[in-house]
């Protein structure tokens, strides 16, 4: 089944969709190596499932833009074979749902080929999938996994929450010798913004302060860095003012960005769209704990998921997610 949503069109106001942006990054991957190829479901004729790869199979060919069978362990342990042999595969996954079908190529082969070879042995692969709910498209297509990924040592884990993380992480991840999981936020495809002309790379080590702050940290990556700004927005009209960090990397985290922040604000609330039990947030407030406990004035807040499998009815899907007024009362809690 396909969980294709079919693209607006182009805002005509100068700005770029985080679609578009995808697009013009596997554009100029695709333009600039020759060792760079697309495979995956849908991605050539059809245009991808969500609309990124729109036209590159007639732009480029159907050597560099492949056509998979629906197989998710087969092509993307073909990736991996690629890659080992100089190649540099950008494999799409419809969904991260559907990526625990490839979990033994990912995990079992692509993180560990180094250290079992004892460094002889890169995988230079890209593996992109949407992630996330808030589309309607129940359990089997909306989970967020992203912290089950960032458990797993070999992997570098990536979320990009703008258009301009969306136009440039590509660039910086094929060039990284280790496979690296690019996670596409579903909610954000439609979202557009105006791309920096004077960013043309992103450094993977560092997560983004998105907006400053001084009573609280609100962290947040991928889809839910909207929400934390906007549920920042509600609280600078209550006098509260609320610094929202973009992780933007899952793995390796960035602990100085975090840590500096909450010895700024001495407050910390953790945003993840994952469930909370064994949670991405988790690894995170304990990191607060263990290295800025004496910093804290209050204790960390979390604001996950609900623990059920996401609903398919709009406003059970809605409940379910971590929502601007959650993260609101969270805020609060921590400055009260």
């Amino acid at each position: 089944m396909s969980a294709r949503t079919r693209p607006r069109a182009h805002p005509d106001d100068g700005t770029t969709t985080y679609r578009e942006a995808l697009r013009e990054a596997l554009r100029e991957a695709l333009a600039s190596d020759d060792r760079v190829f697309l495979m995956g479901e849908d991605v050539g004729r059809y245009g991808g499932c969500f609309g990124v790869s729109l036209g590159l199979l007639e732009e480029f060919g159907p050597d560099r833009v492949r056509d998979t069978p629906l197989s998710e362990s087969a092509f993307v342990g073909a990736g991996i074979g690629a890659a080992l042999a100089g190649m540099r595969p950008v494999v799409e996954i419809m969904t991260v749902n559907f990526s625990l079908l490839a979990l033994d190529q990912i995990l079992n082969n692509a993180a560990t080929l180094r250290h079992m070879s004892g460094g002889q042995l890169g995988v230079p692969l890209v593996i992109r999938m949407t992630t996330g709910a808030g589309r309607q498209l129940a359990a089997q297509h909306s989970h967020s996994l992203e912290g089950w990924y960032a458990h797993i040592p070999g992997l570098r884990v990536l979320a990009p929450a703008t258009v301009d993380d969306a136009r440039h992480m590509l660039s910086a991840a094929l060039a990284d010798p280790d496979p690296v999981l690019l996670f596409e936020h579903g909610s954000l495809y439609n979202a557009a913004g105006a791309l920096d002309p004077a960013v043309h790379e992103v450094d993977l080590d560092r997560a983004a302060v998105r907006r400053e702050g001084t009573d609280v940290t609100v962290v947040a990556s991928g889809g839910c860095v909207p929400k934390a700004l906007e549920a920042a927005e509600e609280l600078a009209d209550t006098g509260i003012s609320a610094e929202v960090v973009d992780l933007r990397t899952l793995r390796p985290l960035d602990d100085a960005t975090i840590i500096g922040s909450v010895r700024h604000t001495h407050r910390a609330v953790m945003v993840d769209e994952g469930w909370r039990s064994g949670s991405l947030s988790a690894e995170i407030e304990s990191r607060v704990c263990e290295q800025a406990f004496f910093e804290l004035d209050a204790p960390v807040e979390r604001v996950c998921s609900a623990e059920v499998p996401i609903p398919y009815a709009r406003g059970l899907e809605e409940a379910a997610l971590p929502q601007p007024a959650g993260i609101v009362a969270a805020a609060r809690r921590a400055v009260s």
